[in-house]
Protein backbone atom coordinates (compact mmCIF):
# COMPACT_ATOMS: atom_id res chain seq x y z
CA UNK A 1 0.00 0.00 0.00
CA UNK A 2 1.34 3.48 -0.81
CA UNK A 3 2.41 6.10 1.61
CA UNK A 4 0.52 8.45 -0.23
CA UNK A 5 -1.98 8.04 -2.99
CA UNK A 6 -3.07 11.14 -5.29
CA UNK A 7 -1.36 13.60 -2.73
CA UNK A 8 -3.83 11.95 -0.34
CA UNK A 9 -1.68 10.77 2.54
CA UNK A 10 -2.69 6.91 3.71
CA UNK A 11 -3.97 5.49 6.92
CA UNK A 12 -1.55 2.72 7.11
CA UNK A 13 -3.84 -0.80 7.56
CA UNK A 14 -3.51 -2.67 10.73
CA UNK A 15 -3.51 -6.25 10.99
CA UNK A 16 -1.73 -9.73 9.77
CA UNK A 17 -2.17 -10.22 5.60
CA UNK A 18 -4.38 -13.58 5.93
CA UNK A 19 -2.24 -14.42 2.27
CA UNK A 20 -0.42 -16.82 4.21
CA UNK A 21 -3.22 -18.84 5.40
CA UNK A 22 -4.42 -20.13 2.12
CA UNK A 23 -1.19 -22.49 1.80
CA UNK A 24 -0.86 -23.12 5.39
CA UNK A 25 -1.45 -26.65 6.92
CA UNK A 26 -4.29 -27.11 9.91
CA UNK A 27 -1.85 -26.76 12.62
CA UNK A 28 0.48 -24.40 11.85
CA UNK A 29 0.80 -21.24 14.28
CA UNK A 30 -0.53 -17.72 12.80
CA UNK A 31 1.60 -14.81 12.21
CA UNK A 32 -0.50 -13.06 14.29
CA UNK A 33 0.69 -11.62 17.50
CA UNK A 34 -1.92 -8.96 18.46
CA UNK A 35 -6.17 -8.84 17.79
CA UNK A 36 -7.44 -5.23 19.05
CA UNK A 37 -11.69 -5.28 20.03
CA UNK A 38 -13.47 -2.11 20.93
CA UNK A 39 -17.22 -1.37 20.12
CA UNK A 40 -19.82 0.68 22.24
CA UNK A 41 -17.95 1.20 24.79
CA UNK A 42 -16.45 -3.15 25.55
CA UNK A 43 -13.11 -3.62 25.32
CA UNK A 44 -10.65 -6.25 24.46
CA UNK A 45 -7.33 -7.58 23.72
CA UNK A 46 -5.70 -10.72 22.54
CA UNK A 47 -1.84 -11.11 22.47
CA UNK A 48 -0.28 -14.48 22.09
CA UNK A 49 -2.54 -17.06 23.66
CA UNK A 50 -3.30 -14.08 26.42
CA UNK A 51 -6.80 -12.61 26.51
CA UNK A 52 -7.96 -9.40 28.18
CA UNK A 53 -11.41 -7.71 28.09
CA UNK A 54 -13.75 -5.43 29.89
CA UNK A 55 -17.71 -5.32 29.58
CA UNK A 56 -19.54 -2.08 29.66
CA UNK A 57 -23.09 -1.81 28.86
CA UNK A 58 -23.90 -0.46 25.32
CA UNK A 59 -26.00 2.48 24.45
CA UNK A 60 -26.23 3.92 27.74
CA UNK A 61 -24.68 7.18 28.00
CA UNK A 62 -23.17 5.74 32.03
CA UNK A 63 -19.38 6.27 30.93
CA UNK A 64 -17.05 5.85 34.29
CA UNK A 65 -15.38 3.34 31.86
CA UNK A 66 -12.47 3.01 34.35
CA UNK A 67 -15.12 1.67 36.66
CA UNK A 68 -15.30 -0.98 34.45
CA UNK A 69 -13.78 -4.38 35.48
CA UNK A 70 -11.34 -6.44 33.41
CA UNK A 71 -10.95 -10.00 33.29
CA UNK A 72 -8.20 -12.26 32.05
CA UNK A 73 -7.91 -15.74 30.54
CA UNK A 74 -5.31 -17.77 28.63
CA UNK A 75 -6.91 -19.02 25.99
CA UNK A 76 -4.40 -21.41 25.05
CA UNK A 77 -5.59 -23.63 27.71
CA UNK A 78 -9.20 -22.27 28.45
CA UNK A 79 -10.69 -21.89 25.07
CA UNK A 80 -14.31 -21.32 26.92
CA UNK A 81 -12.93 -18.77 29.32
CA UNK A 82 -13.76 -20.38 32.15
CA UNK A 83 -10.66 -19.29 34.70
CA UNK A 84 -10.69 -15.31 35.20
CA UNK A 85 -7.04 -15.27 35.82
CA UNK A 86 -7.24 -11.38 36.35
CA UNK A 87 -6.40 -11.81 40.25
CA UNK A 88 -3.97 -14.63 40.18
CA UNK A 89 -2.14 -12.63 37.50
CA UNK A 90 -2.38 -8.87 37.68
CA UNK A 91 1.11 -8.12 36.25
CA UNK A 92 -0.24 -10.00 32.77
CA UNK A 93 -3.36 -7.99 32.71
CA UNK A 94 -1.98 -4.39 33.37
CA UNK A 95 0.46 -5.58 30.21
CA UNK A 96 -2.65 -6.59 28.58
CA UNK A 97 -4.54 -2.89 29.75
CA UNK A 98 -1.72 -0.91 28.57
CA UNK A 99 -1.43 -2.77 24.89
CA UNK A 100 -4.97 -2.22 24.64
CA UNK A 101 -4.96 1.82 24.83
CA UNK A 102 -1.92 1.46 22.53
CA UNK A 103 -3.53 -0.48 19.97
CA UNK A 104 -6.68 2.12 20.64
CA UNK A 105 -4.77 5.20 19.92
CA UNK A 106 -3.12 3.21 16.59
CA UNK A 107 -6.27 2.68 15.32
CA UNK A 108 -8.51 5.59 16.26
CA UNK A 109 -10.53 3.76 18.91
CA UNK A 110 -10.84 6.77 21.79
CA UNK A 111 -12.32 8.37 22.61
CA UNK A 112 -14.81 5.48 24.45
CA UNK A 113 -18.41 5.87 22.98
CA UNK A 114 -21.32 4.71 24.99
CA UNK A 115 -23.63 7.54 23.99
CA UNK A 116 -28.01 5.82 23.99
CA UNK A 117 -29.38 5.58 20.34
CA UNK A 118 -31.04 8.64 20.45
CA UNK A 119 -28.17 10.89 21.41
CA UNK A 120 -26.22 9.59 18.80
CA UNK A 121 -29.39 9.57 16.29
CA UNK A 122 -29.61 13.34 17.36
CA UNK A 123 -26.65 14.75 16.23
CA UNK A 124 -26.91 16.60 12.73
CA UNK A 125 -24.47 15.25 10.27
CA UNK A 126 -22.35 17.10 7.89
CA UNK A 127 -23.63 16.85 4.28
CA UNK A 128 -21.46 18.26 1.04
CA UNK A 129 -25.00 19.04 -0.20
CA UNK A 130 -25.99 22.65 0.79
CA UNK A 131 -29.55 23.28 1.80
CA UNK A 132 -31.69 25.57 -0.82
CA UNK A 133 -35.32 25.90 -1.78
CA UNK A 134 -35.36 24.20 -5.19
CA UNK A 135 -34.95 20.89 -6.75
CA UNK A 136 -34.78 19.36 -9.96
CA UNK A 137 -35.29 15.58 -10.40
CA UNK A 138 -35.16 13.54 -13.39
CA UNK A 139 -36.75 9.69 -14.67
CA UNK A 140 -34.08 7.02 -14.79
CA UNK A 141 -31.96 7.83 -12.22
CA UNK A 142 -31.25 5.50 -8.62
CA UNK A 143 -33.60 6.28 -5.49
CA UNK A 144 -32.14 9.93 -3.78
CA UNK A 145 -30.75 9.31 -0.34
CA UNK A 146 -33.55 10.89 2.38
CA UNK A 147 -30.64 12.82 3.62
CA UNK A 148 -29.38 14.84 0.50
CA UNK A 149 -33.25 14.66 -0.67
CA UNK A 150 -35.54 17.80 -0.70
CA UNK A 151 -36.83 18.07 2.72
CA UNK A 152 -40.16 19.22 3.35
CA UNK A 153 -40.97 18.33 6.79
CA UNK A 154 -42.45 21.33 8.87
CA UNK A 155 -42.67 23.12 5.87
CA UNK A 156 -44.80 24.58 2.47
CA UNK A 157 -43.58 22.94 -0.70
CA UNK A 158 -44.43 22.79 -4.27
CA UNK A 159 -44.50 19.78 -6.34
CA UNK A 160 -44.34 20.19 -10.25
CA UNK A 161 -43.76 17.78 -12.92
CA UNK A 162 -43.52 18.08 -16.62
CA UNK A 163 -45.17 15.21 -18.73
CA UNK A 164 -46.38 14.29 -21.82
CA UNK A 165 -49.56 11.43 -21.76
CA UNK A 166 -50.47 8.91 -23.92
CA UNK A 167 -54.00 7.06 -23.78
CA UNK A 168 -52.97 4.87 -21.64
CA UNK A 169 -50.57 6.40 -19.07
CA UNK A 170 -50.15 5.03 -16.21
CA UNK A 171 -47.63 4.82 -13.03
CA UNK A 172 -45.56 6.76 -11.08
CA UNK A 173 -44.41 10.11 -11.71
CA UNK A 174 -42.88 10.59 -8.32
CA UNK A 175 -42.35 8.90 -5.17
CA UNK A 176 -40.72 9.49 -1.82
CA UNK A 177 -41.04 7.06 2.01
CA UNK A 178 -42.45 4.12 1.93
CA UNK A 179 -46.14 2.29 3.40
CA UNK A 180 -44.48 3.95 6.81
CA UNK A 181 -44.97 7.54 5.49
CA UNK A 182 -44.59 9.24 2.21
CA UNK A 183 -45.73 10.91 -0.57
CA UNK A 184 -46.64 10.13 -4.17
CA UNK A 185 -48.00 11.88 -7.07
CA UNK A 186 -48.68 8.91 -10.05
CA UNK A 187 -51.36 8.42 -12.50
CA UNK A 188 -54.38 5.92 -11.85
CA UNK A 189 -57.06 5.07 -14.38
CA UNK A 190 -56.35 8.24 -16.43
CA UNK A 191 -56.78 10.42 -13.40
CA UNK A 192 -54.06 12.35 -11.67
CA UNK A 193 -53.69 11.31 -8.13
CA UNK A 194 -51.74 12.65 -4.52
CA UNK A 195 -51.08 10.75 -1.98
CA UNK A 196 -49.53 11.99 1.60
CA UNK A 197 -49.26 8.51 3.73
CA UNK A 198 -48.81 9.76 7.11
CA UNK A 199 -46.71 7.66 9.39
CA UNK A 200 -48.74 4.67 7.86
CA UNK A 201 -52.01 5.59 9.72
CA UNK A 202 -55.33 4.64 8.14
CA UNK A 203 -56.73 6.15 5.80
CA UNK A 204 -54.45 7.81 3.42
CA UNK A 205 -54.96 11.56 2.51
CA UNK A 206 -55.49 11.14 -1.48
CA UNK A 207 -56.34 13.83 -4.01
CA UNK A 208 -57.53 13.04 -7.60
CA UNK A 209 -58.33 14.58 -10.75
CA UNK A 210 -61.08 14.19 -13.11
CA UNK A 211 -59.79 12.06 -16.17
CA UNK A 212 -56.88 13.29 -18.05
CA UNK A 213 -56.92 13.31 -22.11
CA UNK A 214 -53.13 12.27 -24.38
CA UNK A 215 -51.13 15.92 -24.25
CA UNK A 216 -48.35 17.75 -22.40
CA UNK A 217 -49.07 19.13 -18.94
CA UNK A 218 -47.98 20.52 -15.95
CA UNK A 219 -49.11 18.18 -13.04
CA UNK A 220 -48.64 18.68 -9.19
CA UNK A 221 -49.80 19.87 -5.70
CA UNK A 222 -49.06 22.93 -3.01
CA UNK A 223 -48.81 22.57 0.42
CA UNK A 224 -49.43 25.47 2.40
CA UNK A 225 -48.67 24.83 6.27
CA UNK A 226 -50.97 26.43 8.28
CA UNK A 227 -50.21 25.81 12.23
CA UNK A 228 -48.03 23.09 14.06
CA UNK A 229 -50.00 20.09 15.48
CA UNK A 230 -49.85 19.15 19.03
CA UNK A 231 -47.52 16.43 18.03
CA UNK A 232 -45.28 18.68 15.44
CA UNK A 233 -47.42 17.59 12.43
CA UNK A 234 -47.88 20.73 10.01
CA UNK A 235 -51.40 21.06 9.35
CA UNK A 236 -52.63 23.20 6.02
CA UNK A 237 -54.17 23.14 2.57
CA UNK A 238 -53.39 21.21 -0.67
CA UNK A 239 -54.34 21.99 -3.67
CA UNK A 240 -53.96 20.10 -6.71
CA UNK A 241 -52.87 21.33 -10.26
CA UNK A 242 -53.64 20.12 -13.78
CA UNK A 243 -51.43 23.01 -15.83
CA UNK A 244 -52.79 26.19 -13.71
CA UNK A 245 -56.15 24.91 -12.69
CA UNK A 246 -57.10 23.64 -9.25
CA UNK A 247 -58.75 20.26 -9.67
CA UNK A 248 -59.05 19.42 -5.82
CA UNK A 249 -58.14 20.96 -2.67
CA UNK A 250 -58.53 19.77 1.33
CA UNK A 251 -57.28 19.64 4.30
CA UNK A 252 -53.87 17.61 4.74
CA UNK A 253 -51.58 17.60 7.27
CA UNK A 254 -47.89 16.41 7.27
CA UNK A 255 -45.43 14.69 9.53
CA UNK A 256 -42.24 16.52 11.45
CA UNK A 257 -40.09 13.06 11.10
CA UNK A 258 -38.31 11.32 8.41
CA UNK A 259 -39.79 8.50 6.48
CA UNK A 260 -37.89 6.18 6.52
CA UNK A 261 -33.98 5.35 8.67
CA UNK A 262 -32.51 3.57 5.31
CA UNK A 263 -33.68 2.69 1.60
CA UNK A 264 -36.97 3.82 -0.30
CA UNK A 265 -35.42 7.22 -1.26
CA UNK A 266 -36.73 9.77 -3.45
CA UNK A 267 -37.73 8.11 -6.52
CA UNK A 268 -38.76 9.76 -10.31
CA UNK A 269 -40.64 7.39 -13.06
CA UNK A 270 -40.83 4.89 -10.06
CA UNK A 271 -41.48 3.62 -6.38
CA UNK A 272 -38.67 1.65 -4.74
CA UNK A 273 -39.20 -0.88 -1.67
CA UNK A 274 -42.36 -0.53 -0.02
CA UNK A 275 -45.94 1.52 -2.04
CA UNK A 276 -46.26 4.76 -0.84
CA UNK A 277 -49.60 4.07 -1.39
CA UNK A 278 -52.01 1.11 -1.48
CA UNK A 279 -53.61 2.30 -4.71
CA UNK A 280 -50.38 0.74 -6.79
CA UNK A 281 -47.90 -1.74 -6.11
CA UNK A 282 -44.04 -1.18 -6.78
CA UNK A 283 -42.13 -0.45 -8.63
CA UNK A 284 -45.25 1.36 -10.40
CA UNK A 285 -43.13 2.06 -13.32
CA UNK A 286 -44.77 5.48 -15.34
CA UNK A 287 -45.52 4.22 -19.03
CA UNK A 288 -47.30 5.29 -21.65
CA UNK A 289 -45.95 8.81 -21.75
CA UNK A 290 -42.93 10.50 -21.00
CA UNK A 291 -41.56 12.90 -17.80
CA UNK A 292 -39.07 15.49 -18.28
CA UNK A 293 -38.65 16.54 -14.62
CA UNK A 294 -40.00 17.13 -11.41
CA UNK A 295 -39.08 20.21 -9.39
CA UNK A 296 -39.97 20.92 -5.77
CA UNK A 297 -39.37 24.10 -3.90
CA UNK A 298 -39.52 24.73 0.02
CA UNK A 299 -40.48 27.83 1.75
CA UNK A 300 -39.63 27.84 5.58
CA UNK A 301 -37.26 26.76 8.20
CA UNK A 302 -37.32 22.78 8.12
CA UNK A 303 -37.93 20.41 11.22
CA UNK A 304 -35.04 20.39 13.25
CA UNK A 305 -35.84 18.94 16.47
CA UNK A 306 -32.83 15.59 16.56
CA UNK A 307 -33.80 14.34 19.50
CA UNK A 308 -37.57 14.16 18.75
CA UNK A 309 -36.95 12.59 15.84
CA UNK A 310 -34.48 10.25 17.00
CA UNK A 311 -36.62 9.25 19.41
CA UNK A 312 -39.49 8.51 17.02
CA UNK A 313 -37.18 6.74 14.94
CA UNK A 314 -35.81 4.03 17.92
CA UNK A 315 -40.20 3.82 18.49
CA UNK A 316 -40.49 2.68 14.52
CA UNK A 317 -38.08 -0.50 14.88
Amino acid sequence: MPDVYHGVKQIPLSGISMKYTFDAKPDDPTQKHVQYYVMLGTRGIWKDGWMASALHAPLTGKGNFDKDQWQLYHLDVDRSEATDLAKQNPDKLKELEDLWLDEAKKNNGLPLDDRTAVQQLGVERPSQEPPRDRYIYYPGTEPVPEGVAANIRGRSYKLLANVELDANASGVIFAHGSRFGGHSLFIKDHKLYYVYNFLGIKPEQVFSSGPLKPGKYTLGVEFTKDSTGKYGESIGTLKMYVNDQVVAQGPMRTQSGKFTLSGDGLCVGYDSGDAVSGLYTTPGTFKGGAIQFVGITVEGKPYEDLEAEARRAMMAQ
